[in-house]
């Protein structure tokens, strides 16, 4: 029977800590995608964060209680968002790991 080893929270943070590479994503343990792990990397997700927040704002405070939102204001609502999503999966990928399905290492 084949050893399994045990992933926990500790098992993780020493995951995210070897980076000799200085990446600023690693790959996930398990799954498709990344996760920050230097200060520039969570600097980029937050920002994203922020972007979506204040698009959304932005959106809110353009659509009139009672009424419909224009067609203007769909498009930039959903062009800010597609460019957001597009940049950072491009940051992402120029700077840390390629991305593969993983089932832990």
């Amino acid at each position: 029977m084949k050893n399994k080893k045990k992933y926990t929270w500790r098992n993780y943070i020493e995951y995210m800590k070897d980076n000799p590479k200085r990446l600023w994503f690693k790959m996930r343990l398990y799954g498709w995608g990344w996760v920050p792990v230097s200060w520039q990397g969570w600097t980029i997700i937050l920002a994203f964060i922020a972007v979506l927040l204040l698009n959304g704002i932005y959106f809110a405070s353009k659509v009139s209680p009672n009424g419909e939102p224009t067609t203007w204001d769909l498009s930039l609502f959903f062009g800010v968002m597609i460019i957001s999503i597009i940049f950072i999966f491009w940051i992402c990928y120029k700077k840390g790991e390629k991305p593969k399905w993983s089932w832990g290492r």
